[in-house]
């Protein structure tokens, strides 16, 4: 399975937001693990080190980032995902719809964020992290039950 995960769920993650942290964290270590295939936005990066600077020095940010890197692919952006991004009249919030172009750009199966309802008109369904979880959990209960396992 193939996700794109929303800067917000990523600094969810690397900050250790409450009560946000755990979903996140478990979105990363599936990616780690490779139960899925983990992806950011290019512009997710420096929106990150950005945000990071309250909490962490730049050289713990830049090692906290490429840590990140180690984990999630980096789905670029370029010209052509900025402009669809510029006339796609179905997104208020540009950065959004640029996500959007990235997930499009590698086939995910979803993007996960808490934003969801800046997702409503998304080509790729948004879900939640809670919710990605607990789908991820019934697949793998799924599975387990299939080959006779408990």
């Amino acid at each position: 399975m193939k996700v794109l995960v929303d800067t917000n769920v990523l600094i969810d993650a690397l900050a250790g937001r409450e009560p946000y942290f755990e979903y996140a964290d478990a979105i990363l270590r599936m990616s780690a693990e490779n139960k899925i295939e983990g992806y950011m936005a290019a512009h997710s990066i420096p929106n990150m080190f950005y945000i990071l600077r309250k909490d962490l020095s730049v050289d713990e940010r830049k090692e906290v980032l490429l840590n990140l890197c180690d984990i999630l692919s980096v789905e670029g952006i370029d010209s052509e995902k900025i402009m669809a991004s510029l006339k796609n009249r179905s997104f208020t919030d540009f950065e959004d719809c640029l996500q959007e172009q990235c997930a499009v750009a590698i086939q995910a199966d979803y993007i996960i964020t808490r934003n969801i309802k800046d997702f409503a008109n998304a080509k790729v369904k948004a879900v939640e992290p809670e919710m990605f979880i607990n789908m991820m959990d019934q697949l793998e209960k799924g599975q387990n039950n299939e080959s006779g396992q408990i």
